[in-house]
């Protein structure tokens, strides 16, 4: 669902990018998954999350808690399940092969990484493809690639695309960088673009003359996962930025990827962090919960 890039870009300030804000997109998502869950109630059908985690690490708590907060609020149940660290592999497997056979869960979240101690592959690719919510499984991000419904993107990159859909931001024929090469974000946000009819250009940090490459694009996304990487060198006047990294500042708080206080002078439009790219996360993940409940259903 696509909207007027003009009606709803904001002002661009003088001498400041646009701000492509992820809570005003993250809020439109939730409108349209409200009315999914709605429809699907009416059915009787009420849409179900299982979080499945191994043990207690910060940043997958922080998330749990944004999820279950949320699929409450859509009024979706979510259910939990919680490992020690030093569960058995044999044991994760047991579980997942039961989500698999439970017909009243439609989406599988499974924190990652795994300890060391279990074989993350074979755990992951356990999973039934059409209750990956998050792309985890070989068959989903295949799916991905060949543009084929088996299970669903990562969140983070259908995240890009959808703000770049909310803004009204046409990728066709458009000139795309992505920097970082990620099966987490930058591969899969690279088919999402392709799939939009964009021409695609993938880097890493072994690129050569990095800056000479992203200077080019009409729209550049960063997912490298290092602080400040993109400097006002790597852009050109009226560029679309979006900073997908999230990094943590030595004296407390997160930053991204671009040097945010360089860039947004140069480029047209960009996000933020926080409030960005990360700030959709969790409403397409519920999203997608909500249409894996679609198809498991035969309404998609």
């Amino acid at each position: 669902m696509r909207r007027d890039r003009k009606m709803l870009c904001p002002e661009r300030e003088e001498n400041m990018a646009r701000i492509l804000s992820g809570k005003e997109t993250a809020s439109f998502i939730n409108k349209r998954t409200s009315d999914t869950v709605r429809r699907l109630k009416e059915r009787g059908i009420v849409p179900t999350l299982h979080i499945l985690r191994v043990g207690e690490n910060p940043a997958d708590l922080s998330y749990e808690r944004s999820a279950e907060k949320k699929c409450r609020g859509m009024e979706m149940e979510v259910e939990k399940t919680v490992f020690p660290e030093d569960v058995s592999g044999e044991a994760v497997l047991k579980k997942i092969r039961q989500l698999n056979e439970d017909k009243h869960v439609n989406g599988v979240l499974l924190f990652r990484p795994l300890p060391e101690n279990l074989d993350a592959d074979k755990i992951v690719n356990t999973l039934d493809p059409s209750k990956d919510v998050d792309s985890m499984t070989n068959l989903s991000l295949a799916g991905v690639f060949a543009g084929k419904k088996l299970g669903f993107p990562p969140c983070t990159a259908q995240a890009c695309m959808e703000i770049l859909n909310y803004y009204g931001i046409d990728c066709r024929g458009k000139k795309a960088v992505v920097v970082g090469r990620s099966l987490i974000v930058g591969k899969p946000v690279s088919m999402l673009l392709l799939g939009q009819d964009a021409t695609v250009t993938v880097c890493h940090s072994r690129t050569v003359d990095l800056p000479s490459i992203t200077r080019c694009a009409d729209i550049l996304i960063a997912a490298v996962g290092r602080a400040g990487m993109i400097g006002a060198e790597h852009v050109s006047e009226g560029q679309i930025v979006l900073d997908v990294g999230i990094n943590s500042k030595p004296g407390g708080g997160i930053c991204g990827d671009v040097d945010f206080e360089a860039v947004s002078p140069i480029a047209g439009f960009i996000t933020p962090v926080p409030g960005g790219v990360g700030a959709v996360t969790t409403s397409v993940l519920l999203s997608h919960v909500a249409r894996a409940a679609e198809r498991h259903n035969g309404l998609e």
